[in-house]
């Protein structure tokens, strides 16, 4: 069975790979989603126990055609596939893929010599990503080229749909690439709207505009102001610096309402943090007092202020007022008090904590190696680790399991549908 033939056809390089077409065995999948042979050899867009050909020389070859596919083989929803290189997996079925999903996370634990229970993943579906970056590239006076960046290159794959993302964005395609016009008054501007969905609409921050040349021009950020309002968009922002509102910005979280600071974090999928959050917060059942680090704009906070006094703690200064400020819409809690800290460099010491039995922490990609040392001379009895980073979850999570914790229980999350990239919520007890 063949797909067709303009599956193939979206190669960011138009210059041919090196090298004669091979007939090759795909017997995994790696961890950037490729499909792996003997060698091993790398050919995208091929899943175990296929044979295909491919082209090219070493370790990387371009997928010519599959000869034998896969019963897993799906086509893939989006007409931009397999040129653009914000989806890796699109022709996996679902089962599979998750399953692939949930195994590269035990082989991650593995590699520190953890075992736990591992939970059926939380999977979020198409249409429901309500944040996405997208590149914009000079096109016309009226019209900015929009989309994502090509595999493996800095090339723009100029996207009319995008079947990950929220419908309000989608529909928004037009409308932004107007939006993006005015953008390219310096040569060296090559700017990324920042786009969330909210509940006064779209939020858009634009970061990668040239400003060592003074930034944009008085005409061009009028220009930006009126394209804003006839596409109805609640905010624009230029890295932060606020360009044109008409509404601001809001999103509940759990019993709150809260004000968006210009690019703030939030989880990407509204399913997926609900389901985060509510694992969170029965995890967190019978405390007396949580401390809920890495908090963001109170992406868990509020809720956890349902069940005991919260005291909440994230480097972000503008995110940690957003989440007081947010306190005035939720009455009934039982009590948040927060500080902006960096807890990279002053994490909270394990004698701040004689009084908290349960801490949240939910960090960057980096990790929190160091709050997690402190986590370990505490007296705390549980611990809930949240995270987008599997590799350094488990290093964490050894620092936790060396000093008597116990992992008890992970659940693994899939919000950025289609990609190789998991997340998960793991409980530690000691």
């Amino acid at each position: 069975m063949r797909p067709p033939k303009r599956r193939f056809k979206g190669r960011p390089d138009p210059r041919p790979p090196p090298g004669p077409p091979e007939e090759l065995r795909i017997v995994q999948v790696g961890g950037e989603g490729d499909g792996v042979a003997d060698g091993p050899v790398f050919v995208p867009f091929s899943l175990p126990g296929e044979g295909v050909l491919a082209k090219g020389s070493g370790e990387r070859r371009e997928l010519v055609q599959v000869l034998e596919a896969s019963p897993d083989r799906v086509e893939p929803p989006c007409p931009h596939f397999f040129a653009c290189g914000g989806c890796a997996l699109q022709h996996w079925a679902r089962e599979p893929y998750l399953a692939w999903k949930v195994e590269r996370l035990r082989g991650t634990l593995a590699r520190q010599h953890i075992e736990t229970e591992i939970l059926p993943a939380f999977a979020a579906g198409p249409g429901e990503r309500r944040r996405v970056g997208l590149h914009a590239r000079r096109g016309t006076a009226e019209a900015a080229r929009l989309g994502y960046k090509a595999r493996r290159s800095w090339d723009l794959v100029d996207i009319r749909v995008c079947p990950i993302a929220d419908p309000a964005i989608e529909a928004a395609i037009p409308a932004l690439r107007t939006l993006a016009a005015p953008l390219f008054e310096h040569p060296k501007s090559a700017p990324t709207l920042h786009v969330t969905v909210t509940d006064a609409g779209l939020d858009i921050d634009i970061t990668g505009v040239e400003a060592r040349s003074g930034g944009l021009s008085a005409d061009a950020r009028m220009q930006l102001a009126e394209r804003a309002a006839a596409a109805d968009l609640a905010r624009v922002t230029l890295a932060g610096e606020m360009a044109y509102m008409a509404r601001q910005p809001t999103v509940r979280l759990g019993p709150a309402r809260v004000a968006l600071p210009a690019g703030a974090f939030l989880q990407a999928a509204p399913g997926a943090e609900a389901a985060m959050a509510g694992f969170v917060a029965d995890a967190a059942a019978g405390a007396h007092r949580i401390a809920d680090l890495y908090c963001g704009v109170g992406t868990f906070t509020f809720r956890l202020a349902e069940i005991a006094p919260v005291h909440a703690a994230d480097f972000g200064a503008e995110a940690v007022a957003a989440l007081i400020a947010g306190l005035a819409t939720a009455p009934g809690l039982k009590g948040v008090t927060a500080e902006a800290r960096d807890l990279a460099r002053r994490p909270v010491l394990a004698d701040e904590l004689k009084k908290t039995d349960v801490v949240v922490f939910d960090p960057p990609r980096a990790g929190a190696a160091e709050q997690s040392a402190e986590l370990a001379r505490s007296a705390v009895s549980r611990v809930i680790g949240v995270s987008c980073n599997p590799a350094t979850f488990a290093r964490d999570a050894r620092t936790l399991i060396d000093a008597g914790f116990r992992l008890e229980r992970v659940l693994p999350v899939d919000q950025f549908l289609w990609s190789p990239h998991v997340e998960l919520v793991g409980v530690f007890s000691r």
